[in-house]
């Protein structure tokens, strides 16, 4: 057995439980299906506040926001991003913001199984507010710079820019060639005092923060 690896019905369980925390928290995680098939992912769509230093959004000369829209990513004001609203006035939508300015992005996360490499894996894209899609060099730039270190140097690999294995999409990943590094010897503690844990709750915890995804302390109720 390969203590680092996660098998697909763990995989389910544990996404199971997961889904059961989130419904209570109200933390807007739920499970898609794929039409045709019968994989599926867990999915979650959140707001979060980011630098961004690309002047491929923020000229510095403070040229209005490029709106290109992109149908898949639109912000919708009914979808549960969080409990704190965001209020955006209409004469607002163009103005002018100085290159490296905190501003609102929409980020929609999912989370696969990896049938190669036995683990989970992480997938999001990100816009602006009016639906414009954030370039690999943008995504770098709104991770928070102790993170980028950390993404460089860590086992946990870095971001890269990928066809979303079910949807067909662009998406940015975070690579899981190195996950079961990292999480063998968590599950390898486990293992030695004799108890179990939730891999997806452990595995999201480290993983989510890095790009952007809050994960409440609540969870950690599931890792046994």
């Amino acid at each position: 057995m390969n203590l680092g690896a996660l098998e697909e019905d763990t995989f389910s369980t544990c996404c199971h439980l997961l889904l059961q925390k989130s419904e209570q928290l109200r933390d807007g995680w739920s499970w898609e299906s794929v039409q045709g098939s019968p994989e599926g992912y867990l999915k979650k769509t959140a707001l979060r506040s980011a630098v961004i230093t690309s002047n491929a959004i923020w000229s510095q000369e403070g040229s209005k926001c490029n709106s290109e829209a992109h149908s898949c990513c639109q912000y919708s004001s009914d979808q549960q991003v969080s409990e704190k609203s965001v209020v955006v006035d209409e004469d607002d939508r163009g103005c002018t913001v100085p290159e490296g300015s905190s501003q609102f992005l929409q980020y929609e996360y999912h989370i696969l199984y990896s049938c190669s490499y036995r683990t989970p894996v992480l997938y999001f894209r990100a816009c602006t507010l009016e639906g414009r899609s954030l370039s690999l060099e943008e995504v770098w730039s709104s991770v928070h710079p102790d993170f980028q270190v950390r993404l460089r140097t860590s086992p946990l690999n870095t971001i890269s820019q990928q066809e979303h294995p079910l949807l067909g999409q662009p998406f940015f990943m975070l690579h899981p060639c190195r996950t079961q590094e990292f999480m063998r010897p968590v599950l390898q503690v486990a293992q030695d005092q004799h108890r179990s844990l939730n891999y997806v709750v452990v595995w999201l915890s480290v993983v989510g923060p890095l790009v952007g995804l809050d994960f409440p302390q609540e969870y950690s109720t599931l890792l046994q």
